[in-house]
């Protein structure tokens, strides 16, 4: 599945749960849907050209706006009272939150809480390296419960796209790979409009910078029919910046550092942005 603003993100591993059987064709279609979004999407972060806050105002366009476009006549987005506005040499219209606008050869797009939307801006052509994967590991697909957290609460974050939101404590799953036992804190993010949202880990293992992306990837938390939940880790993606220095990249989250190499999932080729500094307690 491709999410809006492509907040892909899919599958996590839980406390003392048996591995659940993989689902190798299901991947395998996923993977190449994924693949073909990357490469043709005008909203692919192969595209991305440019991530801002709007904050008072950005302009577009001509040479020293705060985001030069080529080919592209004076425009200005503003934000005020939660909404966002484009003034264009054609009139002023409201960008709604999450849908592509197209600005002559470019595509933008507005996400964010209100006061503090993003403006990313596309470009026509796609570049950069499409993403590889490890082999398929059933052993790292496990189905379990999700423990409560045990404090309620939020945290500011920055999303697999980058753009930072208010997730809220969902709880922990203690992950049972490398012959140990890590606890994984699990975030529920916004998707977006604000009426739907996703339990997120975004984790660091021994392969980072050896294979993986260095920064770290996300996986989602699936709930099953009983209650309890999949972590996939062969669904592990990276964060947006993997594929453009566009996007800032998250920094990795407190205590989410697996020790062992979790050879599933979503490769590194190059071509992104290093590794964030960890803050301290982080790990």
């Amino acid at each position: 599945m491709v999410g809006r603003g492509s907040r892909l993100a899919l599958a996590l591993v839980l406390a003392g749960a048996a591995p659940a059987r993989g689902q190798g064709a299901d991947l395998a279609r996923e993977r190449a849907d994924y693949a073909s979004w990357l490469a043709t999407a005008p909203t692919s972060p192969l595209a991305a050209i440019a991530q801002q806050p709007i904050g008072t105002g950005l302009r577009l366009g001509p040479p020293g706006a705060d985001i030069p476009l080529e080919g592209l006549a004076d425009h200005r987005v503003n934000q005020r009272d939660g909404a966002v506005r484009l003034e264009s040499p054609a009139g002023a219209r409201a960008v709604p939150r999450g849908l592509p606008v197209r600005l002559g050869a470019y595509t933008v797009t507005v996400e964010g809480p209100p006061g503090r939307a993003v403006l990313t801006v596309f470009g026509p052509r796609h570049t950069g390296t499409p993403p590889g994967y490890y082999e398929p590991q059933p052993s790292l697909v496990f189905v379990g419960p999700l423990s409560p957290p045990h404090k309620t609460g939020s945290v500011r974050v920055l999303g697999l796209d980058g753009v930072e939101v208010e997730a809220a404590e969902a709880g922990s799953v203690v992950v049972p790979v490398g012959g140990g036992r890590v606890r994984l804190r699990v975030l529920r993010l916004p998707t977006g409009d604000g009426e739907e949202s996703e339990l997120q880990v975004f984790f660091r293992d021994g392969t980072n910078g050896r294979g993986s992306y260095p920064a770290g990837r996300f996986v989602t938390l699936l709930p099953e029919r009983d209650g309890r939940y999949r972590l996939d880790f062969n669904r592990a993606r990276n964060p947006f910046c993997a594929y453009s220095s566009a996007y800032p990249c998250p920094a990795p989250w407190r205590g989410n550092t697996i020790p062992a190499p979790v050879a599933a999932g979503e490769r590194y080729r190059g071509g992104g942005l290093a590794v964030p500094a960890t803050p301290a307690g982080a790990r």
